[in-house]
């Protein structure tokens, strides 16, 4: 039967992916988008895709999308900002998608994109990550805590339907530069004024700074994660947890090449200093939670989506990283 595949954040850097992939499957019938903003479907050389105007926080808005579909693809989710802004719409509007979802009767499958943050970032976590290890996200890191959240909110009111929960490590490519874009030179950028950055320019050697704790990370391109999507909307595998990533890992020098820095090593323990020193000030941005990351390893085995899912990434971590920085 060919499906209807309702999808929410469909313009965003895992949406744009996601929607392009379920354009180009025989099994997908029709896709209707739902954002906050107007797109022109037609503009992007979608041809089975509808957008519709709504918010995740309006269940009369998610209600109408979810009950015109056959599978929901819950991808609208805020990624950076504060943790007011972030809790509302990343758990009150998470709550509203998966709730309607459960109670519409067309719909029989739901893929949520989690992510590897879920897991927490905790010392004791083991080496690699199955979808096994309980998730316990960290209270610390609001992302974190809060897609942690957002898969026992899953649990407690999505029952009668065939659900895929996706766990991606940092999402990278041409379409997904959120972890390039707030660097902290990129963010300062707009604010130097021109005759200073072209002088900056000039200056031999002179290149940002990046600690490096000597922690290994992986990447996933926006790609490979839309594939996956596309395979859990179909059914292809078992209902379940899948984690995604690219068979390689990244060091920080890698990183910090690739974004024309320079890595210095740093003690792991300067790290742990700081994120306690993050944790003890009043008022802190949220970005500067996000130092939580690197303090400890978070590598995770994607064996179960292989085998299961039938997946396999198509992108390297550094053709993901490279794709990145040179779009």
């Amino acid at each position: 039967m060919a499906l209807t595949v309702a999808v929410t954040g469909p313009t965003g850097e895992i949406g744009t992916s996601v929607v392009r992939a379920l354009e180009a499957d025989e099994r997908v019938a029709r896709v209707l988008g739902m954002a906050r903003r107007p797109f022109d479907p037609a503009a992007r050389g979608w041809r089975k895709t509808e957008y519709r105007q709504g918010d995740i926080l309006d269940r009369g808005a998610v209600d109408a999308l979810v009950g015109a579909a056959d599978v929901v693809v819950h991808l609208a989710y805020v990624i950076l900002g504060t943790r007011e802004e972030s809790r509302r719409v990343n758990l009150d509007g998470t709550r509203n998608v998966f709730e309607a979802t459960a109670a519409a009767e067309r719909p029989g499958r739901l893929v949520y994109t989690s992510s590897v943050a879920a897991y927490g970032y905790h010392a004791d976590n083991p080496a690699p990550l199955t979808e096994d290890v309980p998730v316990r996200g960290s209270s610390e890191h609001y992302y974190s805590a809060q897609k942690a959240a957002c898969e026992r909110l899953l649990a407690e009111t999505t029952e009668g339907l065939d659900v895929y929960v996706l766990r991606p490590c940092i999402v990278a490519g041409p379409d997904a530069t959120v972890l390039l874009r707030n660097l902290p030179w990129e963010q300062a950028a707009p604010y130097v004024p021109e005759p200073l950055r072209r002088a900056l320019g000039l200056v031999p050697g002179l290149r940002p700074v990046i600690p490096d704790p000597g922690v290994r990370f992986q990447l996933v391109h926006h790609d490979d994660v839309a594939s996956a999507v596309v395979a859990a909307a179909a059914g292809d595998g078992p209902p379940g947890a899948y984690n995604l990533a690219a068979d390689d890992e990244i060091t920080m020098a890698d990183f910090a090449r690739a974004v024309g820095a320079y890595a210095v090593p740093v003690p792991s323990e300067l790290v742990g200093v700081a994120s306690a020193l993050v944790d003890a000030l009043p008022l802190v941005p949220a970005k500067a939670e996000w130092i939580h990351a690197v303090r400890h390893p978070m590598i995770m085995d994607t064996g179960r989506a292989r085998r299961a899912l039938g997946w396999t990434p198509r992108h390297t971590a550094h053709e993901a990283l490279t794709t990145m920085t040179t779009r």
